[in-house]
């Protein structure tokens, strides 16, 4: 009887020197939910290119453009992000990313000028695809509301980026433009 008596003792301290691999209740899961959203847009090309690609464009569009480019973008991503975590499932998705890196790039390089509803109204077709891509890409512990909220302001720091980045001249931007579309193009090819 002593024997069964120690065996258990023994068996619940080796289960506690364990009980911390749990995690259970630490408060991690809001950090991990706002950073894995922040770090998201950034780790893919795709995301990367098409976000900074949105403030490039839309500076290139000028005035309204400026802001209403971006934030349609924005608004949609999250309505992505909704359908994504709904369990609704959008078809091509990676195929709908490429081909926004393509377009958005195509788009700078001819520095067409678009009226703000159409260029708004492109742009938020694409947010809907990344937008779902990144509720996808959600951890399982995170909450939706930090995950957004990281996403979201990662796709304006990028919107921000291209923005900013006219200042480079228009023929750079032009060149740019091209590199984008190219990454577009084999991001096509590597399917």
């Amino acid at each position: 009887m002593n024997l069964i008596k120690h065996s258990r003792t023994f068996a619940l301290a080796a289960l506690g020197l364990f009980a911390g691999t749990a995690s259970a209740h630490t408060g991690d899961h809001a950090v991990t939910g706002f950073v894995s959203g922040l770090a998201h847009p950034l780790l893919g090309l795709d995301h990367l290119f098409a976000m900074v690609a949105i403030g490039l464009w839309a500076a290139q569009q000028g005035g309204r453009a400026l802001w209403a480019v971006p934030a349609a973008f924005v608004g949609a991503m999250l309505v992505g992000g909704g359908l994504a975590w709904s369990g609704i499932a959008l078809p091509q998705v990676e195929t709908a990313l490429a081909l926004s890196v393509l377009v958005l790039g195509l788009l700078i390089a001819s520095r067409r000028q678009w009226a703000v509803t159409a260029a708004m109204a492109l742009a938020a077709g694409f947010a809907v695809f990344h937008g779902y891509a990144h509720g996808l890409e959600m951890p399982l512990a995170a909450s939706p509301a930090l995950y957004g909220l990281g996403f979201v302001l990662a796709t304006l720091g990028l919107h921000g980026l291209g923005i900013v980045g006219r200042v480079i001249g228009r023929r750079t931007v032009q060149l740019a433009g091209a590199g984008i579309a190219a990454t577009g193009l084999a991001l096509i090819f590597a399917m």
